[in-house]
């Protein structure tokens, strides 16, 4: 494996890279020799060690599961521990089946989950589960590890941890270990200054402890009116709309209320808010992760109150500026009460019914006594509509020039080509963050569906061939290689009415958007991460008797999405999409995104 993993790219000794290679080490030492990989962010430490240490030999896998019974068979075979390693949330989870396996036949496996620090867990962080003792009494052993600091790596804890976690799986009895393993970010092998504080101990302001206001399930008078003056006074407020499909009254709610108080509305494209009739009556923002990727426009935009409804946003960008501005009163309205606050902001969280509260709020900002104090600055919501145009035509017109396929084309064909009352089921990864950086608002009604409770790429297929037989619309599926090839068995439900457009880009395109991929072979980029697996779903799926069709430009990809819904049943568009390019395309989109606000045009 030398060849493929060059050992020069073992990064420095220090914080979680030098706990992981002290790890390693360790496991080496008590006779481990292979490490079964699965793709990753939150894994990079364990990943990148795995690949560096000399005397081991790492070999890369697509699917998780797949993954643990390559590696079942391979300890069963050689009598010797093997290792598993996988990113945090249900990646971890796929290896069940084959633990519970290994406990009952006596296997050696140690399985080295990543997984999000302590802050980050139970705050509605993404892809983020409880991993504590996830396999139960299974495994021979269990050890919840320490965050590792920059500073104080704690190698000698590591060494021994790898040590005995591969003599407990070794035995007598021989059986499953598992090391659940957290890790902050930045997760690549960037050098800090020496002195530089550890991410524990990074200093920001104080805040006072969140309110919990409960009204479920109807708002009385005294809450709404008490909700009204939480919010009132605020000149330059938003309403940011995450992922949710929980009432179909929600998308006409929040409109009702944004166009009776005048806010914007920062809408997710898997909130149900940025599509259909509703969008007339308020002003709906589709580009706002290409917006707030423009420091100056970011900066001069800051708002003094954030009401959120739905699960937090998928855009990245959206998600730091709101973390990153201290300033703007974070508000949180879930009917379940649910913490769902990764960076701990939320000053209140209102416990009660959105669409109800948002209807009685809408009632004072058009008639009540708040009306005037509800409103927000109308030269607030003409900014941002000044910007949204902007965006949207610096966008439409960059695109119009691009002749090879990328994920935004794909995401604005479908929201073009898909008949009103469509249901398209986005797979996590780049999919579903293309719809939300890219999708334009449209009166046509479109549900947009999408796993964004754990964030998993797994079992993909079989939910939108699901979300097909509730016979909801005309199903299209907007997924990725790799969640396709991990779900691929779901094929065999051929007599199902769902179009599966699977953007082939030969492996993780998603990382090109990481900084480790910045390292390139250095860090064996390629093998560890995109993970290329050279394989043809034109012919995948043909094996399964289904019909499909290759594309390569925004013109065919268009022409064979329409014929594929006008033919209906299970039907495979392959697109066509060159990793790298697409990573350029997205930049330049952005670029001629912030080139236009700059300019100032109409």
């Amino acid at each position: 494996m030398d060849e493929v993993f060059p050992r020069a790219l073992r990064p420095a000794a220090r914080g979680h890279h030098g706990f992981a290679a002290a790890l390693f080490e360790g496991l080496l030492a008590s006779g481990l020799r292979d490490v079964c990989c699965c793709p990753g962010s939150r894994s990079t430490p364990l990943a990148l060690a795995a690949a560096s240490t000399p005397g081991l030999r790492p070999r890369v896998h697509l699917d998780e599961r797949s993954a643990a019974f390559f590696a079942l068979g391979l300890a069963r075979a050689s009598r010797r521990p093997v290792a598993l390693v996988c990113t945090s949330g249900t990646a971890a989870a796929n290896f069940l089946p084959a633990v519970v396996e290994a406990s009952h036949a006596r296997v050696p496996l140690v399985l080295l989950t990543a997984d999000r620090p302590p802050e980050l867990r139970g705050w509605g962080a993404a892809q983020t589960i409880d991993q504590v003792k996830l396999y139960g009494d299974t495994v021979r052993w269990y050890v919840e590890a320490p965050c590792p600091d920059p500073h104080d790596a704690r190698e000698d804890f590591a060494r021994a941890l790898g040590a005995r976690a591969a003599a407990h799986a070794a035995g007598p009895p021989a059986g499953p270990v598992h090391l659940n393993l957290p890790f902050r970010e930045p997760l690549a092998p960037e050098p800090e200054p020496p002195d530089a504080p550890s991410a524990s101990a990074r200093v920001v302001p104080a805040a006072p402890p969140p309110r919990v206001l409960r009204g479920t399930p109807e708002p009385s008078p005294a809450l709404v009116a008490e909700i009204a003056a939480l919010v009132a006074g605020a000149r330059r407020p938003l309403l940011v709309c995450g992922p949710d499909d929980s009432d179909p009254a929600l998308p006409g709610a929040v409109a009702s209320f944004a166009g009776a108080a005048g806010w914007p509305v920062l809408a997710d494209a898997a909130s149900q808010v940025r599509r259909g009739p509703h969008v007339r009556d308020a002003t709906i923002l589709a580009s706002a992760d290409a917006l707030l990727r423009d420091e100056t426009f970011a900066a001069r935009h800051v708002p003094d109150l954030v009401l959120r409804v739905g699960a937090p946003p998928t855009s990245k960008a959206c998600a730091r500026w709101l973390a990153r501005e201290r300033g703007a009163r974070l508000v949180l309205l879930d009917p379940d009460g649910r913490w769902a606050d990764p960076e701990q902001r939320a000053a209140e969280l209102i416990q009660c019914d959105p669409v109800r509260l948002l209807g009685a709020l809408s009632r004072c900002a058009s008639e009540g006594a708040a009306r005037s104090e509800l409103r927000a600055d109308p030269a607030w919501l003409a900014a941002w509509r000044t910007a949204e145009r902007r965006a949207r035509r610096a966008l439409d017109a960059a695109l119009a020039k691009e002749e090879r396929l990328g994920h935004p084309h794909l995401a604005v064909e479908l929201g073009e080509a898909l008949p009103a009352g469509a249901v398209l089921y986005a797979s996590n990864s780049l999919p579903v963050r293309a719809l939300d950086g890219f999708l334009p608002v449209s009166a046509r009604p479109l549900r947009v569906l999408a796993n964004r409770g754990a964030n998993g790429i797994d079992g993909v297929l079989s939910s939108a061939l699901g979300a097909s037989a509730a016979g909801a619309g005309p199903t299209v599926l907007f997924v990725g290689d790799l969640a396709f090839l991990h779900d691929v068995g779901a094929l065999a439900l051929r007599d199902l009415d769902c179009t599966l457009v699977v953007v082939n880009n030969d492996g993780g395109g998603i990382f090109h958007f990481l900084p480790i991929a910045d390292r390139g072979e250095e860090v064996a980029f390629e093998e560890l991460f995109a993970a290329p697996h050279g394989l043809d779903v034109c012919e995948i799926a043909a094996g399964f008797g289904i019909p499909a069709e290759r594309v390569e430009t925004p013109a065919a990809f268009r022409a064979a999405l329409e014929r594929a819904i006008d033919a209906g049943g299970l039907r495979v568009v392959e697109a066509i999409v060159d990793r790298r390019a697409d990573v350029l395309g997205h930049r330049r989109l952005w670029e001629e995104v912030a080139s236009a606000l700059r300019a100032g045009e109409p």
